[in-house]
């Protein structure tokens, strides 16, 4: 009995190390591949939500627009085409939660420093005060990469709309006064389509970690 043991010893090895390859790959193979949802306005908490679309179920998408950057330069939906991005909305002088969501999307753009397909996208709530020479003087001391990365400012209703029409990402400021909003945590990811992916909280590590590996499932799409 033994003798056969050792006889055979070698075919068992290798099947058992087949046997463990076959069952990896079907394991792989079976594993089903994350898909991101596609937000819509009626997925959304609807105090971020225009009245007008809180019911929205499909066919959202993110507007056009036509706004000005840190450099002075016009940055529309061209300038995001065919790209993965993260949008946010801020403003420069902010000392609550800004400071941190800032700090979090420059770990952003190092991470994809060298990814040509993601870029960046900041709206400022207050474009009043946030011109582009306030703009241009944030950007240097927080380090942002012109190519990926633009801070923009503009006309207050356009900024308004983006940001309850098509990001659902702010509330009202609840005093009734036109276009004014309140900002929240919320970092978007917008797929090549100019459809919502993903919210996340731009003031938690974690979601920034997780934000980064929803890229990386964007990218597998094709």
């Amino acid at each position: 009995m033994l003798s056969f043991f050792r006889e055979y010893k070698f075919f068992a090895i290798f099947f058992f190390c087949l046997s463990a390859i076959i069952m990896t790959i079907m394991y792989k193979v079976l594993q089903p591949k994350k898909v991101l949802p596609i937000y819509q306005p009626s997925m959304v908490n609807y105090e971020m939500v225009d009245s007008t679309i809180q019911y929205q179920s499909k066919y959202h998408k993110i507007a056009d627009f036509s706004l000005v950057n840190q450099n002075g330069e016009t940055v529309t939906q061209k300038n995001y085409e065919d790209k993965i991005y993260v949008a946010d909305f801020f403003f420069t002088t902010c000392q609550t939660i800004c400071p941190i969501m800032t700090d979090h999307m420059v770990q952003i753009q190092n991470a994809t420093q060298t990814d040509e397909d993601v870029m960046l996208l900041s709206y400022s709530v207050t474009p009043q005060i946030d011109d582009v020479a306030q703009l241009k003087r944030y950007a240097v001391e927080k380090g942002v990469n012109d190519k990926k990365w633009n801070l923009v400012t503009g006309d207050k209703k356009q900024i308004y709309e983006l940001a309850r029409k098509s990001y659902l990402a702010v509330k009202t400021d609840g005093n009734g006064d036109e276009y004014d909003m309140i900002h929240t945590e919320n970092f978007m990811l917008i797929d090549k389509k100019r459809q919502i992916r993903g919210y996340y909280d731009g003031t938690k590590p974690d979601d920034i970690e997780k934000l980064l590996k929803d890229i990386k499932v964007l990218k597998g799409e094709g």
